[in-house]
C-alpha cells in the first residue's frame, strides 16, 4: 500500500467523496451522486467556514476515505469546547486497513489543536460493525440521539 495523506477536501474532490458518502445502504438512500449541485453549494458553506474541517485521505492519488469534523464553541461544561465527527466513510476496498483508525486518530488530534474538551459523534442504530469500531477507539455510548427532519 502506498503512503496515506489526510488533507483538506477541495472541490475537485467532491464526485470522489459523494461517492463514499453513497456507498452503503444508507447512504444509497440519501446521496444523489449523479448531481453534485447540491453538494457544490455546501461545500463552499463548508469552505468559507473555519470550523468546519473536511477532509479526504488519499492514497496513491486516489480519495480513499473522508470525514467532517466540526468545532463547536459552548458555554457548558465550564465553557468547553467541543469538537463532531461526522459522515466518516472508508473506501471498501481499504475497510479493515486501519484507514478509519487513522482517520479518527486524525480527527482527535486536530481536535486536542484546536483546544477541545471533548469529542462526539453519532452513528445511526443500525451501523453496529461501525459501534464496535467507535468503542475500540475509546468511545462510549453515553447518550440517546434525536432528529426532526424539517
Amino acid at each position: 500500500m502506498g503512503d496515506l495523506e489526510i488533507r483538506r477536501t477541495t472541490e475537485d474532490d467532491l464526485p470522489a467523496v459523494v461517492a463514499l458518502l453513497a456507498d452503503d445502504p444508507l447512504g444509497a438512500q440519501r446521496e444523489s451522486p449523479d448531481d453534485l449541485t447540491p453538494y457544490r453549494a455546501a461545500f463552499a458553506r463548508l469552505a468559507a467556514d473555519p470550523h468546519q474541517h473536511l477532509v479526504v485521505a488519499v492514497r496513491d492519488g486516489r480519495v480513499v476515505g473522508t470525514l467532517q469534523l466540526t468545532i463547536v464553541p459552548g458555554l457548558s461544561r465550564r465553557g468547553a469546547t467541543r469538537s463532531i465527527i461526522e459522515s466518516v466513510r472508508v473506501h471498501a476496498d481499504e475497510r479493515g486497513s486501519g484507514l478509519g483508525t487513522r482517520l479518527i486518530e486524525w480527527a482527535i488530534a486536530e481536535s486536542r489543536r484546536q483546544g477541545c474538551h471533548l469529542v462526539q459523534l453519532t452513528s445511526d442504530k443500525t451501523r453496529e460493525d461501525a459501534h464496535r469500531f467507535y468503542e475500540r477507539l475509546g468511545f462510549s455510548a453515553s447518550h440517546t440521539g434525536f432528529k426532526l427532519p424539517l
